[in-house]
């Protein structure tokens, strides 16, 4: 840990030339009436209580003063039993604050009450008394008290005047110190540490201490403190011990006759100084006073120190030292000086012979002020806005802002003014006043506000940009683009763009100057700039602010710029009309190609697909004959002019065959493309005679073609008869077989299909004579067909009526006999007229 320098009536410096860490005391030196007092006399005991300082001192007074140092009139300072002939060795007070005991060398302990003499008490022990403690128990502490000699000695008040002692321990030498808590007292001797249980009334166990070298444990003062009921601290000579006291567990208790506690240090580690005084912090810290164990160059001694330690298992950190400057530290020992505390308010008195010192725990206000002297401003905001303090956030921003500017980190500075001036335009316009004089206006653009709620003025904004403009055109652009045109004047940007043009041409200047055309809503100046930086956002412009009625000059150069994009606007009708795009494009025939190949798939009636014919002929033939299929908006002769021209006999064939002029197609077919099977293809689907001829005299005289005329031709005895008597014709016998087996193969099928309809014949025509034989059912209440009264007739001897398969019904008066068919739906009987009789 680095050291830091300390003087109750100076500022805090570095002492190393290290990076000085913040400190966590204050420190205030005691003076008033503890000076004049310190002037004549040195202190050689302390007892540090929360309503007051008792000081004992070298002549053997005892003074009582208050927390300032100030003298407060009491028994104990004046002349009388309650003082000492020689110094004083020890002062102890009860928790309340009543009762106050001391001893001395001169062999007395004083009892004396603050308040009442009834319980004053003086023994004279003929021997020198080094230490004294009261019960700490507020309703036996005027009744008890320990004395320590060489022996450990506990005093109880009897009824009548006197005490009644008790011997609790035979010393090893003398009692060293004494350190009461509740039931339990922790004493040093020559030896170690001991802990004494009085509700048990024997011994804990002994911590033994390691003897220095060179020298004694009595020429150090063991320091004794309760952190808690259970906890105690030690510190003597150079080393520290944490301590528990623990019960024993049930195997430890049953192994011997032992306590039922025990002592259990915890965490021992050594100092790099001597340990004068230490005290509770926190659960793990401890702040310690020590006394450096080197020497000056003259051989003096060198600052006492109060350090902060953090202790582990035996291991420790020092968090933080302070060296402190007290009043003739040059002169004193390690004995002279001790640590007195009031852990509730976190107050460390720091005694030594001719001088006192409060350490206190630092406030917000002192980091805050520590934090801004050591230009620590980030820290200090921080402190301020978790623990609140008198200086305003604001205020330290400000002192922030001005180091950052003054260190050249300009880009923190920025920062910290968007997180610190918020809204505020005065402040705003101050610190850009403060980056101006640094040339540093770029730094803080990014950070700039926007918004309307905190618009600065136009000037600022106007300003950052001529900067830009001057330095760096990207960032200029980038600007542009970022900041809502409102913030500034359009116009008077524009100016300086054109002018900074004279001494470069830079694409970002030309990117700038189109967006601040368009922010003008001057599209169609920025629509040029965007097309010859090829920049693909045009497009959205277009289509944003739907520029269609300026496209007619642009056409190419988009088409050339992104072809895909370009078309998805020219295809609309809507947007512009085609009539405008063609003739654009009559100078650039393959982009003519490409828009009017797209059209076609959009409108297929578009009147300027004859010009596909040509363009499809040069640049992507395979859909040309598929066009010329499908569609009928051309002129046919310049179609078949351009197909003769480019030998695309395909086409031809196709437009010849349209023309009526089926010969030529078969002549092209046969001669230009020789393609039998295609010639073949082409009479069958014309259906003519004469171009079964024509490709049949043309084909004779080319033997090996015969046979595939014989295969694929309806009528291959036309064939048969044209060959020549004596003509070699190749594979002629294999095909002249499959003929005849084709032959014989429809005539078994004409055959067997004759069959096959005879029978359904007959078996149909039997089935309808069984059907029509049947009888069928007549009911009395039908009516008769003609005259539509009922079938049956009463009283009549024999009722006769004639039925049809038709289903019609008639009396036999109503239907002449000889009639063959129904007249209601002249359908035939097959027999005729059946006659019934009911």
């Amino acid at each position: 840990m680095s050291e830091k320098c300390f003087c109750c009536n100076s500022k805090t410096e570095c002492k190393h030339g290290e990076e000085e860490n913040e400190p966590k005391f204050k420190y205030q030196r005691l003076n008033n009436d503890l000076k004049t007092i310190l002037n004549a006399d040195a202190v050689t005991c302390t007892a540090v209580h929360s309503k007051f300082l008792i000081l004992g001192t070298f002549r053997g007074r005892v003074y009582l003063l208050d927390h300032q140092g100030n003298s407060i009139d009491s028994k104990l300072s004046k002349s009388g039993r309650h003082t000492h002939q020689v110094a004083v060795n020890k002062i102890d007070v009860d928790p309340k604050g009543e009762y106050v005991a001391t001893c001395s060398d001169d062999g007395k302990v004083n009892i004396t009450g603050l308040f009442s003499s009834s319980i004053d008490q003086t023994l004279d022990l003929q021997k020198c008394i080094k230490v004294v403690a009261l019960d700490p128990n507020p309703k036996s502490c005027i009744d008890r008290f320990i004395v320590g000699d060489e022996k450990l000695v506990l005093y109880n008040r009897k009824i009548l005047p006197g005490f009644v002692t008790k011997e609790l321990c035979v010393v090893e030498g003398s009692v060293l110190s004494i350190c009461w808590h509740l039931n339990l007292v922790a004493w040093a001797s020559h030896l170690g540490v001991h802990v004494f249980d009085l509700n048990e009334e024997c011994s804990l166990g002994l911590i033994k201490w390691e003897v220095p070298p060179h020298t004694r444990l009595e020429n150090f003062d063991c320091h004794l403190r309760w952190e808690n009921e259970n906890k105690l601290l030690i510190g003597w000579v150079d080393t520290i011990r944490i301590c528990i006291i623990r019960r024993r567990n049930a195997i430890e208790a049953s192994s011997r006759n032992l306590p039922d506690y025990v002592v259990d240090p915890i965490s021992t580690f050594q100092t790099s100084f001597y340990v004068c005084g230490l005290a509770p912090l926190t659960s793990s810290q401890l702040v310690v006073l020590g006394f450096i164990k080197e020497k000056s160059a003259s051989h003096k001694a060198l600052r006492p120190v109060l350090c902060v330690i953090e202790y582990k298992l035996n291991s420790s950190e020092e968090l933080c030292t302070d060296s402190l400057n007290l009043r003739g530290y040059e002169d004193y020992t390690v004995k002279d000086y001790s640590l007195g505390c009031i852990i509730e308010e976190n107050l460390y008195y720091i005694v030594a012979p001719k001088d006192i010192v409060v350490a206190s725990l630092i406030e917000t206000d002192d980091r805050v002020e520590w934090l801004i002297k050591h230009s620590k401003y980030k820290e200090a905001i921080e402190v301020v806005t978790k623990h609140g303090g008198s200086m305003p956030i604001l205020t330290i921003a400000k002192l922030y802002i001005n180091y950052l500017l003054a260190s050249k980190e300009y880009e923190t500075a920025a920062k910290q003014c968007q997180l610190r001036l918020g809204n505020n335009k005065s402040l705003w316009e101050e610190a850009v006043c403060k980056f101006i004089r640094c040339q540093q206006l770029r730094s803080v653009s990014a950070y700039l506000p926007t918004s309307e709620n905190c618009e600065l003025g136009p000037h600022v904004y106007e300003m950052v940009l001529f900067e830009f403009l001057e330095l760096d055109a990207q960032g200029f652009l980038n600007l542009i683009k970022k900041w809502p045109s409102r913030l500034y004047n359009s116009q008077r940007v524009i100016d300086a763009v054109k002018a900074k043009f004279k001494d470069a041409n830079d694409n970002e200047l030309l990117e700038s100057l189109a967006l601040l055309y368009s922010y003008q809503g001057d599209y169609e100046r920025a629509l040029p700039i965007y097309i010859k930086l090829k920049n693909k956002d045009v497009f959205e412009l277009i289509r944003c602010y739907e520029l269609y009625n300026v496209l007619s000059k642009f056409i190419v150069p988009l088409i050339e710029l992104d072809r895909e994009q370009a078309f998805k606007i020219l295809l609309d009708k809507n947007k512009i009309q085609p009539e405008v795009v063609v003739h654009q494009l009559e100078g650039k025939q393959e982009y003519l190609y490409w828009y009017l190949d797209c059209l076609l798939n959009i409108d297929s009636n578009n009147e300027f697909q004859h010009k596909l014919v040509f363009l499809y002929a040069k640049y992507n033939r395979d859909k040309l004959l598929p066009f010329l299929r499908r569609s009928n908006k051309y002129v046919i002769q310049k179609a078949l002019a351009i197909c003769d021209k480019e030998k695309f006999n395909e086409e031809r064939v196709y437009l010849l065959g349209c023309m009526g002029e089926a010969a030529k197609a078969l002549n092209i077919i046969i001669h230009d493309m020789k393609n039998i099977q295609v010639a073949i293809e082409f009479c069958k689907d014309h259906k003519d005679n004469d171009l079964w001829s024509l490709l049949i005299d043309e084909s004779i005289n080319k033997p090996e073609i015969v046979t595939t005329l014989l295969d694929d031709y309806v009528n291959p005895e036309v064939v048969v008869r044209k060959i020549k008597l004596g003509q070699k014709i190749p594979n002629l016998r294999k095909s002249v077989v499959k003929l005849l087996c084709h032959y014989n193969l429809q005539k078994e099928l004409l055959s067997s299909t004759h069959l096959i309809q005879l029978k359904d014949y007959f078996d149909t025509s039997s089935e309808i004579i069984v059907v029509q034989r049947r009888g069928f059912q007549i009911t009395y209440d039908q009516p008769c067909t003609k005259c539509c009264s009922a079938i049956h007739t009463k009283n009549a001897a024999q009722n006769v009526v004639a039925g049809f398969k038709c289903g019609h019904i008639y009396h036999n008066s109503c239907s002449l006999s000889h009639c063959p068919y129904c007249k209601e739906c002249r359908i035939w009987d097959s027999d005729e007229t059946e006659k019934l009789h009911m």
